[in-house]
């Protein structure tokens, strides 16, 4: 049970950032949120929309494992490790608010559905 709800917090802070990346970027939340210079978000606009469209896929993943039931138990730890996996690289590459946004979150729902919480 707890695993479960820690997967759907995961896969709604997903979709948050889907919607950050490929609605707000742009815009000053946008800008403040991601520390971007207003010439730099609309050159990147894209590039962000793209970003976002890889993590609606993690969502989905992560609400396909939750709605397979029992019977989605791999398809749940396999998207949270890609969760953990995209987090450390964004830690590692862009920020560590990464890690406490994405990896950690993911770590914590790994953990409770692996213990069958």
């Amino acid at each position: 049970m707890l695993g479960n709800v820690l997967v759907g917090l995961v896969a709604l802070i997903h979709l948050y950032i889907v919607y950050l990346e490929m609605v707000l970027w742009d815009t000053p939340r946008g800008h403040k949120t991601f520390g971007l210079k207003p010439e730099f978000a609309k050159a990147s606009k894209t590039l962000a929309a793209n970003q976002g469209l890889y993590n609606g896929f993690l969502a989905a993943g992560l609400i396909w494992g939750l709605w397979l039931g029992d019977n989605g138990y791999q398809v749940r730890i396999f998207f949270l490790l890609c969760v953990m996996i995209a987090g450390l690289f964004g830690a590692a590459t862009v920020g560590r608010k990464t890690l406490i946004v994405q990896t950690v979150p993911a770590v914590l729902a790994l953990a409770a559905v692996w213990a069958g919480w």
